[in-house]
């Protein structure tokens, strides 16, 4: 992927939720207009694709040079490479199919990129955030190992994911590479993993411990502060909810990296509780399963660490590297003998990321196209 910092081309980019509509245009992968933010109107097509072709209007006309595509996620399920959206709950105007990409194709005459927020979120960690850093601090601590592959997972409303591998992202044939919240819950096995990986988990489960009504739970938020000793409340049923959340994670992740076999960056809007969900995340990393015969033997071939504990940084950077010879040569070379893992925050921030992806994602299409 050519270095984003030196791309002079403008994209116009879009982040789109339930109830906003926020536009911009960016260039080198940095806004380069002022945001504009309309209604989403999810329930009225009409007024939403009204709002969708007046915010690429607005943004378009504040560029100082003519933009060279679209490119901007939106909510599955789609046919991404023909930009045409799907079945929606929670923008129901969507329903039976509606065309999006050739509705602004031939409204602005430019390429037009639409996809995942989970996938572009990967993607942009990929090129600026988690990917780099942790390259970065691996060249500075004289290790040789580089990693090429990312696993993005999102926290928030649900359960998001996208891969990036050797600098593309990994769509998959239908559009639905990376969609994790659709694994086995560990937890509640007859669920998929999101009931125990999303906000309303972490509602369900604080009021389960405390023994509290359902509509007494505060939010996520609030349950966090609660777990850091930042508020008052039931800090042990806060620890829980958020415990339990990482520990369901922590097994569909595991489950995945035995496919990709790369880092993984967290982000979403739960990213930010990652004291009180990444130790139990991990330690399902590092878990164990046993044999008939009662041994145990690990669920990962690799080691996973935790990039935001010092201590668990320092081994990682570190490995276990030495020399050894080449046979017949007398030459040497460095060798590190353990295989690894590093799983951490969002460098970038999600919007960013996203916003970032979307970005690099369009001009990547554009530059196999020519």
């Amino acid at each position: 992927m050519t270095d984003i910092s030196n791309e002079h081309s403008i994209v116009l980019t879009l982040d789109a939720g339930g109830t906003s509509l926020r536009f911009c245009g960016m260039r080198a992968g940095k806004r380069v207009t002022d945001m504009v933010a309309l209604d989403t109107h999810g329930d009225n097509l009409e007024l939403c694709l009204m709002n969708i072709v007046g915010g690429f209007a607005r943004v378009r006309e504040m560029c100082p040079v003519p933009p060279v595509a679209i490119s901007f996620a939106f909510p599955g399920p789609a046919d991404y490479p023909n930009g045409i959206i799907g079945d929606l709950g929670n923008l129901p105007a969507f329903r039976g199919g509606i065309a999006l990409g050739p509705i602004l194709r031939e409204k602005f005459g430019i390429p037009v990129f639409i996809s995942n927020d989970g996938d572009l979120f990967a993607f942009g960690e990929s090129i600026a955030g988690f990917l780099p850093y942790v390259n970065g601090l691996l060249e500075k601590g004289g290790s040789p190992k580089r990693y090429r592959n990312l696993l993005g997972v999102t926290l928030g409303t649900g359960f998001g994911g996208g891969i990036a591998r050797n600098g593309e992202l990994l769509l998959g044939d239908n559009s639905v590479a990376g969609e994790i919240w659709l694994l086995r819950n560990k937890l509640l096995p007859a669920m998929n993993v999101e009931q125990s990986v999303s906000i309303r988990a972490v509602r369900r489960v604080y009021p389960e411990v405390a023994g509290i009504p359902l509509e007494s739970a505060p939010d996520p938020k609030d349950i966090c502060k609660i777990g850091t000793g930042a508020s008052p409340g039931n800090r042990n049923a806060a620890c829980e909810a958020f415990r339990q959340l990482g520990e369901a994670a922590g097994d569909a992740v595991a489950q995945t990296l035995n496919l990709v076999d790369g880092l993984v960056v967290i982000g979403g809007g739960l990213a930010n509780a990652w004291p009180l969900f990444v130790p139990s995340l991990v330690a399902e990393l590092n878990a164990t399963y046993k044999t008939f015969q009662g041994q145990d033997f690990r669920r990962l071939a690799v080691d996973a660490f935790n990039l935001e504990d010092s201590t668990a940084l320092e081994m990682f950077v570190r490995g276990n590297s030495r020399e050894i010879i080449v046979p017949k040569t007398g030459e040497k070379v460095l060798f590190d003998l353990m295989p690894r893992i590093a799983i951490g925050i969002s460098r970038l921030g999600t919007s960013e990321a996203i916003a970032l992806g979307a970005y690099a994602f369009a001009l990547q299409k554009l530059n196999q196209k020519n």
